[in-house]
């Protein structure tokens, strides 16, 4: 059984590139600029997903008719998904650098190489970027410069996120990150030092969701664990049915995730078990989107080329969206839209009540990596390497 899962390749995007369309524009709005030198509620997206319990949901509102701001090239193919603090914008790439850039005007600020590609979306904490590396190693870069502050080595591949937790006492902060070698560590923020090692019986693909000094995440195993981030005990351990492919959000005592097996399941963290199951349009279709959490319903991208909305509650079907491609790409709810990228290469906004499309913009190749939404702006990479930022005012 797991020896046909290790050998499962874990590209998330088609190769079928389009030219892109989006234009170098160095346009600014008051509104962006706002977003950039202002601490607003709602103003950074510093992790993947928004927040460390991952849940997808960013603060303010989304225009009903978004002008492309700027644009950055990175020359290479893309798979990790930016990351907005300090109004800066951060991503990786596969041409093993990590970029930093203005989220004002889209001018790079700096570039750091790594030891390998990178597929990780970055972790900005305490003025610390973390990211993880296909060669395996966690690195912690300076913010503001990209100066490297410590390397932590472990024995595969990294491509999930990377979040943080208190330390034990409230003393200090823990990086939380899973590795291709099967385990999920926890390493001191300051030092680089390991703090425990929790290990799984398969691959670990996704971030980490944490919130209340415990972590969520599923892998190859099948088995959505829930870890102690202090000491990296394990407190439970639930088989959801298929391997798990992206990551978990939690809210309360639940976490939601979906799974190879095209199933999108909510496991209740005091009982220890599925509460309810998702199943999606078509047979097989698997879930690599990771789910976004509203207060009433869970919002999440499918293979079967469809954004799904379900009650939070029992997982009844609300609407189904339909675009041209797999959504591999993690939906965010913000106000009253849901965005989202699509592989056909346009990123969409539907309305979060009934699903009915708001506007799309067409990025000239696939999307599979998460938006990042701060005060208004989405910050998006498509698979070509080309960044763009979208919001109100008069953008190209």
């Amino acid at each position: 059984m797991y020896g046909g899962i290790r050998q499962y390749p874990l590209r998330l995007w088609q190769s079928n590139l389009r030219p892109a369309r989006c234009g170098l524009s160095l346009l600014l709005a008051s509104g962006l600029a706002a977003a950039a030198e202002t601490n607003l509620p709602g103003a950074d997206w510093p992790v993947f997903r928004g927040n460390p319990a991952l849940t997808g949901v960013a603060g303010g509102s989304l225009p009903d008719d978004p002008r492309m701001f700027w644009s950055f090239a990175m020359g290479a193919e893309t798979k990790s998904s930016p990351v907005i603090a300090d109004g800066k914008v951060f991503i990786g790439s596969s041409d093993s650098n990590v970029y930093a850039m203005a989220l004002a005007d889209g001018k790079r600020l700096w570039k750091t190489p790594l030891d390998g590609e990178v597929e990780a979306p970055p972790l900005f904490v305490d003025a610390t970027v973390f990211v993880g590396s296909t060669r395996g190693t966690l690195h912690a870069l300076e913010a503001a410069t990209g100066r490297p502050r410590w390397a932590f080595k472990t024995e595969d591949r990294i491509l999930g996120s990377a979040n943080w937790a208190p330390g034990p006492g409230g003393k200090g902060k823990r990086i939380l990150v899973g590795s291709y070698d099967n385990r999920m560590y926890g390493v001191d923020a300051a030092t680089g030092a390991k703090a425990w090692t929790y290990e799984t019986r398969n691959y670990i693909n996704g971030a980490p969701a944490a919130d209340n000094h415990r972590t969520v995440f599923g892998g190859c195993d099948a088995i959505l664990h829930l870890v102690a981030t202090a000491d990296g005990t394990e407190q439970a351990a639930v088989a959801v049915g298929a391997y798990v492919a992206a990551s978990a959000a939690l809210a309360g005592d639940r976490a939601f995730v979906g799974h190879y097996g095209g199933k999108l399941v909510c496991v209740d963290l005091v009982k220890r078990s599925i509460a309810w199951e998702y199943k999606g349009e078509e047979e097989g279709s698997a879930f690599f989107s990771s789910p976004a959490v509203g207060a009433d319903r869970i919002v999440i991208g499918a293979r079967d080329h469809r954004v799904h909305a379900v009650a939070r509650a029992d997982g009844r079907r609300l609407w189904t969206f339909q675009t041209r491609g797999e959504v591999d790409s993690s939906p965010v709810i913000c106000g009253d839209k849901v965005v989202v990228g699509s592989s056909d290469g346009r990123l969409y906004a539907v309305r979060l009540s009934d699903g009915g499309q708001v506007w799309s913009r067409e990025m000239g190749a696939p999307i599979g990596g998460s938006p990042a939404v701060a005060n208004g702006v989405i910050v998006v990479v498509a698979q070509d390497g080309r960044v763009c930022a979208w919001g109100r005012g008069e953008g190209k």
